[in-house]
Order: structure tokens, then C-alpha cells, then sequence
């Protein structure tokens, strides 16, 4: 067996043994499932890119692709572009372009691979920005995925919140972004607790005037929408706007707090899946799914919560806050589990979680059965608490 000596917050240190990894029976590759799941990937970066890793951008494009085969072959969906790939936070438009173009002709060879893209105006500075130009910006990104066959998620836009003067400037906005739209979209309504910038988002800081404004947009536009992400982290507002929503939108949960009971369901609905925490637990996601899919409800829900439950301790201390760094443990975890050579992210980011952060989330992961290779992971915990003086 496997021993990891791993610090505490008192100071001292734990003996860490490694247990063997889960046997997860996953789903495959364009299987039907009982719910749509989608996980948002993140990116690879390129280590030995010699550029100003603060200002600059240099993404492994072919290692970020294998990613997204991973997911599609445990039966997932791919959300691309969004913020687990650090949009907005050191993904610029141009290089999304490229992601963007890539997952969707990868997804073209693959039957049944899903990929929606992200879509806002992240390329415009919110400072001065007006209500033409962040229609301008939505309908030149919406345009470019459109142009290449992509299907779309409509992200909530920093340049919305300083232009609009209320929430009729938003409704404005949405109603002509979605008359370009060719096929239905997934709306994203992101908390401010993931992006600091997107306070007062729908013309109102409180949640239940904000969710009537972001409910009458979509009964008034129900016809070019899929559904809509809700990322609030409180699974009492998932839960009044899914019984609000008109029957043919869906509700995608984005509740890296308590996707278990949001995604299973109650007497009255239950969600599908747009999630940052299925990049890290992908296996579990999947064979999660698979079983909930079983023709015996019962038993397949109550396999479902067994698998998926454990899981939420280690969403928890991924997204704790300040929540929009959870990144960092995202690219922390794929590094572990083999997905990539090194702990390499895009604006340094590697560096915004401490020490004491990265050390809970392994023990969570490991509790769990997370790591497919421990001696791998273990070693490479090693190397990380070498690099932070801690033999």
C-alpha cells in the first residue's frame, strides 16, 4: 500500500494511506441517458511556451482535445469554452475560436458526441461598452459557432451589466440575440459568487426579482431555447425556477454545491447536467448516470445517489470560495490522474489556491477511490509539496 505524508492547517502533518481505486461501471459513448449531462472542460496549457504566462495565451490544443475524447467516451456531453476552460480569466476570444473549432469537428467524427459552445462578449471591454455594442459582440460570436455548425450557450455578459440601464435593456438583448439563433440555446445565468462582475445581473442584486426578469425573457423567447444553467449554488432557487420554466425548456443544473438531489429529481421535475465538477469526477458522473438510467426507478436512483454522493465533499472544497478560483483544483486533479504531464494553467492560475487547499482536495479524491493509478498520484502530490518546500 501507498503512504503520502500530507500538511494540515494546525501545522502538522497526516499519514495518508491509499486505497484502491473505484470500479466504476461507466456509461459508453453515445449510450441514452435519463438526463442530458454536459461537463464544461478545461484547458491544457502549453508549459514550455516562452511567453508572459499573465498576459499571454498558449493552450496544448491536440493534449485539451484528448480531454474532450475522454468525456465523449464515458458518454458525456462537452460544454465548450465556458469558465472551467477559464473564459473570461485568461482564455481570450481568439484562442476559443480555435477551441471552439476544434471540439466541434472532433465531435463530427464521433456519433453521439454533444458539444455546445460558449458564446458572449468577452472580446469587448465592458468599460463603456452600450447596448449595440454587446449585441454587436453576442452576434459575432454567435455567428462564428453557428458558422461551423456548433450549437450554442448564450454566457451572461459583463458588458450587458454596465450598459443596461434595467432589466428591460436586458430583455432587449436577449430577445435580438435570440432572433439570430438557428438552433435552440442554452441560456447561463452565472452568479456573481463564480464572477464578481456579473453583480446585479438581469437589472436586480436580489435573486427573486432577478429570476422574474430572467423567467419572462425566456417565456417571451421559449421557442429558441433549449433550456437554461442556473450556477447560484442553492438548490432552492434551481428548484422554484425549474417549476416555473415553460415544458419545453429545460433546467441544467450548474449546482457544484448539490447536483446529487437537483439532477435525481423530485414529484414534480428534475434537472439535467451543465457541470464544471463533472471534468474532475468524470468516471463517477458517468456510471452515475448510467445506473440512474435503469429501468428500475428505485433501485437506479438509489444507485445513482450511492455513487454520486461521496462526490459533493470534494465539490465543496473545489468551489469553496473565493468560488471562480476552483480552476486551479480542476487542472490540479487532472494532473494527478495522468490526463497531463504537468500543473500548468492559463494566467498562472496553478498559484491561486494554497498549499492547504490542493492537500484537502487530494485527500477527498482519494477517500473516494478517484485516482485510477495511486502510486501516480502520489508521487505526483509529491512533487507539488516539493515545490511548496514542504519534503
Amino acid at each position: 500500500m501507498t503512504y503520502i505524508r500530507l500538511p494540515r492547517e494546525d501545522g502538522q502533518f497526516d499519514e495518508l494511506a491509499m486505497g484502491a481505486p473505484a470500479n466504476w461501471l461507466t456509461a459508453k459513448p453515445g449510450q441514452p441517458l435519463s438526463r442530458l449531462a454536459l461537463s464544461a472542460g478545461h484547458v491544457v496549457c502549453d508549459p514550455r511556451a516562452d511567453i508572459s504566462p499573465m498576459r499571454e495565451v498558449a493552450i496544448d490544443f491536440e493534449a485539451t482535445q484528448r480531454f474532450r475524447d475522454y468525456l465523449w467516451d464515458l458518454g458525456l456531453g462537452v460544454a465548450e469554452a465556458m469558465d472551467t476552460a477559464q473564459r473570461g480569466m485568461g482564455l481570450d476570444w481568439t484562442s476559443a475560436q480555435t477551441l471552439i473549432r476544434n471540439t466541434v469537428e472532433s465531435a463530427r467524427a464521433r456519433p453521439g458526441a454533444v458539444v455546445f459552445s460558449g458564446v458572449g462578449t468577452d472580446h469587448i471591454d465592458p468599460a463603456g461598452a452600450t447596448l449595440n455594442t454587446v449585441l454587436k459582440a453576442y452576434s459575432d460570436q454567435l455567428s462564428f459557432v453557428q458558422a461551423i455548425g456548433g450549437r450554442v450557450i448564450m454566457m451572461a455578459s459583463r458588458a450587458l451589466v454596465k450598459a443596461a440601464r434595467g432589466p428591460a435593456d436586458y430583455a432587449e438583448v436577449y430577445r435580438r440575440v435570440l432572433e439570430e439563433a438557428d438552433q435552440p440555446v442554452i441560456l447561463h445565468w452565472l452568479g456573481d459568487m463564480f464572477d464578481p462582475a456579473l453583480v446585479g445581473y438581469w437589472g436586480h442584486s436580489d435573486v427573486g426579482p432577478a429570476m422574474d426578469v430572467c423567467l419572462r425573457v425566456i417565456e417571451d423567447n421559449a421557442h429558441k431555447i433549449d433550456g437554461i444553467k442556473i450556477s447560484l449554488l442553492d438548490e432552492k432557487h434551481e428548484i422554484a425556477m425549474r417549476r416555473r420554466l415553460p415544458q419545453n425548456v429545460k433546467m441544467y443544473t450548474g449546482d457544484d454545491f448539490n447536483y446529487p438531489e437537483l439532477i435525481a429529481g423530485d414529484e414534480q421535475g428534475f434537472s439535467h447536467a451543465l457541470l464544471g465538477i463533472f471534468d474532475a469526477i468524470a468516471p463517477a458522473a458517468s456510471a452515475a448516470l448510467q445506473a440512474l438510467s435503469s429501468e428500475d426507478q428505485a433501485s437506479g436512483k438509489r444507485a445513482f445517489r450511492e455513487i454520486l454522493d461521496p462526490t459533493v465533499a470534494l465539490s465543496r472544497e473545489l468551489f469553496r470560495a473565493p468560488t471562480q478560483y476552483y480552476k486551479t483544483g480542476i487542472v490540479f486533479l487532472a494532473y494527478l490522474n495522468g490526463h497531463q504531464d504537468h500543473f500548468t494553467m492559463l494566467g498562472a492560475q496553478q498559484g491561486a489556491r494554497s498549499i492547504l487547499h490542493l492537500s484537502r482536495v487530494f485527500r477527498h479524491a482519494a477517500a473516494i477511490g478517484l485516482f485510477p493509478d495511486p502510486d501516480r498520484a502520489a508521487a505526483r502530490m509529491r512533487t507539488i509539496l516539493a515545490l511548496h518546500g514542504i519534503a
